[in-house]
């Protein structure tokens, strides 16, 4: 069974309405990154003295590793702040990738920093390299706030470690989720040890301002777009689920109504973080797409069962409460560049693409839908795809399995006999991250340019 959720022509409005043109605010946002980065150093290089002996070089080396630490440390929280700018206009995978570079870069450096601070005070101390974990023990029993620093090292070391790929996978998503949030405790605990010990912040009122100004407006950000906006969205739209549809077998998309659903501003191909106040999933927050355009009265997922929080979806029953933060992500109408648009999708990866599908502006022949499954009884939400496609004119194809199960050739050559004129279109794709990459290849081979190749992972 199937349910339809129509924006139509007002939906496609409204798209319309939304197309700016492409701006890539990652450029300016990396400058102003660097020059931070830039005025930390300036900062250590306008404190250090001249470094004369082997002793003076290492603490000086601690000083600057501990200083870029400290500052990449904001910027880890900054970018789980989910501030709209990032998360709409950079997009969330992006956002999540620089997330994950700059902590393991922070861990690095915070270890450079705990390593040579302490093999240089040691060293003063007239003992040798051997001495390292005493003089730490020490430094942590008589300096101000060392003993908060090193509980915040060990919870961002640990983190670290849990978030490595393989580990990751073993203890799965909720309580990697929830570990993870121990960053903020990290940066907190650690915060304070760098105002009472940091030279430079004692010799500089306006650096400890500045600091003060860092670490605060990135406070501010976490507070407002963490906690008070998820707060204002749930109280204003109380959403409940209204029914659970099987799309597939495997696939259900729920149905979730509410209050003025379409001034949430989401835009088809957007995502939201979804908690269910159910049994099993009160804890769990998780991020599904949109597979349909807004509705004043109603939003859809579909979901594919593929883990226990998955699963869980088609036993939930009318009423349930949601809480729901967002919308997220960056796969919109906004990076359209050209008249002619390919969407691709891979297994469940259909949901964006079907509300894209629904809703990007476009005369007859303008958009085409590939959509890559196992078997035609794998194509969710197919009729409702085939009626969109006879209404606006588009074109809708298919590519499955063989019934020898050889997969179907989607390569740069069966896309331009496809599509002739591949290389003048936008393209948007979402599926799993091996489908996507192959597609991506086959793209570029047919002449597609990077630029106009839209792909947003979700898996965060």
């Amino acid at each position: 069974m199937t349910t339809t959720l129509a924006g139509g022509r007002a939906a496609r409005r409204q798209t319309m309405r939304r197309i700016r043109p492409r701006r890539s605010p990652a450029v300016p946002l990396l400058i102003a990154l660097w020059a931070g980065a830039a005025a930390v150093l300036w900062l250590w290089w306008d404190n250090t003295p001249s470094l004369a002996d082997t002793t003076s070089k290492i603490l000086a080396a601690g000083r600057i590793t501990g200083l870029l630490a400290g500052y990449l440390m904001a910027l880890v929280v900054l970018q789980m702040a989910r501030v709209p700018a990032l998360e709409r206009r950079v997009g969330t995978d992006r956002v999540a990738r620089w997330h994950a570079m700059t902590g393991r870069y922070t861990l690095c450096l915070v270890l450079a920093h705990v390593f040579l601070t302490m093999w240089g005070y040691a060293l003063q101390a007239g003992k040798g390299l051997g001495a390292i974990v005493q003089q730490t023990t020490d430094s942590i029993n008589q300096l101000p706030d060392m003993g908060k620093a090193a509980i915040g090292t060990g919870l961002l070391f640990v983190i670290g470690i849990l978030s490595i790929g393989g580990v990751r996978r073993l203890i799965g998503y909720d309580t990697w989720y929830h570990v993870h949030l121990l960053t903020y405790a990290s940066v907190y605990l650690t915060f304070w040890h760098q105002i009472t010990t940091g030279n430079e912040f004692a010799v500089e009122p306006a650096a400890k301002t500045f600091w003060y100004g860092l670490y605060g407006a990135v406070t501010a950000l976490v507070l407002w777009y963490r906690i008070l906006t998820p707060i204002r969205l749930n109280l204003r739209h109380r959403m409940r689920v209204e029914a659970v549809i099987e799309e597939t077998p495997g696939i259900v998309s729920v149905l979730i109504g509410g209050r003025k659903l379409h001034r949430m501003g989401a835009e088809a191909g957007q995502f939201f973080r979804w908690r269910f106040k159910a049994p099993g999933m009160r804890f769990s927050s998780h991020p599904y797409s949109l597979s349909a355009a807004p509705r004043p009265d109603m939003l859809r997922i579909t979901v594919k069962a593929i883990g226990d929080h998955t699963s869980r979806l088609r036993e939930l029953k009318p009423g349930t409460k949601v809480w729901a933060e967002g919308p997220y992500g960056a796969m919109t109408a906004q990076r359209r560049s050209r008249g002619k648009v390919l969407l691709v999708a891979g297994g469940v990866g259909i949901t964006p693409m079907r509300a894209l599908f629904e809703t990007l502006p476009g005369a007859a022949g303008d958009i085409t839908l590939l959509y890559r499954a196992n078997s035609t009884q794998d194509l969710a939400l197919w009729g409702e795809l085939a009626k969109i496609a006879d209404e606006r004119g588009a074109r809708l194809m298919y590519a499955v399995n063989s019934p020898d199960g050889e997969r179907p050739d989607i390569s740069a050559e069966s896309l331009q006999r496809k599509i002739p004129d591949i290389d003048r279109h936008d393209v948007f794709m979402c599926g799993p991250p091996g489908f996507a990459q192959s597609v991506y290849e086959a793209l570029r081979g047919a002449g597609v340019p990077a630029r106009r190749i839209h792909h947003e992972s979700f898996e965060m």
